[in-house]
């Protein structure tokens, strides 16, 4: 029986719900186990004390019968336990094993999207590094620190100086422009309109170069 449910357990696939069943047989044992225990102490012989009187012959102040049974039980039963402590123990490590894999597996699995966004992304040409409080920048959702990798029709491949993102913005004045930016590692797009409001400028934000 316990070989057939070890080979069971080697070829299919260990849940926690089999491992909460091993573990409840083995508190079962347990409990068998404390109640072959109690008979004894009842008895006052315990799992050593002798049987027989000092001529021999069985006692009759106990019940002989009900303590061999009580201790032959508890051999049984420990024999048992043992075998059950070593199913949990494979099964958890089984269990275990498999989360670890499968862990892996999926970082493993996730590590290359991440990488593709990082290899994919152009390398920024400018940085935002000032956005004033209610400015057409700040509105749009432009932050301190963004990445500027496409302003407009400005991008990475034809930026040669900010008069290029200077003019761009003097002719869009009223209309959404498209603006790419990396921000934490990400690709960020936002719609930013320049026009006229209570400050300098038609955006309300400071950009800078990024020298490469």
């Amino acid at each position: 029986m316990k070989m057939t449910e070890e080979n069971n357990m080697g070829h299919s696939t260990i849940t926690v719900e089999d491992v909460q069943t091993l573990v409840k047989k083995k508190d079962e044992i347990e409990e068998q186990i404390k109640a072959y225990y109690d008979v004894l102490e009842d008895q006052g012989v315990g799992t050593e004390g002798p049987l027989v009187d000092d001529e021999g012959f069985p006692r009759a102040d106990v019940n002989v019968y009900q303590i061999r049974t009580a201790r032959h039980s508890i051999s049984c039963l420990q024999n048992d336990h043992k075998a059950i402590m070593v199913e949990i123990e494979e099964a958890l490590h089984k269990l275990h094993s498999r989360e670890k894999a499968k862990r892996e597996q999926d970082e493993a699995e996730a590590d290359p999207e991440v990488m593709e966004q990082e290899v994919s992304l152009p390398p920024p040409f400018a940085r935002v590094d000032a956005v004033t409080q209610g400015s057409p920048a700040c509105r749009a959702g432009l932050s301190l620190g963004d990445e500027i990798i496409e302003f407009g029709s400005v991008n990475t491949g034809n930026f040669q100086n900010l008069q290029n993102i200077a003019s761009v913005v003097q002719h869009s004045e009223g209309k959404p422009l498209r603006v790419a930016v990396i921000r934490n590692g990400q690709r960020t797009q936002i719609s930013l309109t320049p026009q006229y409001w209570s400050g300098r400028g038609l955006l309300g934000c400071n950009i800078v170069p990024i020298r490469r």
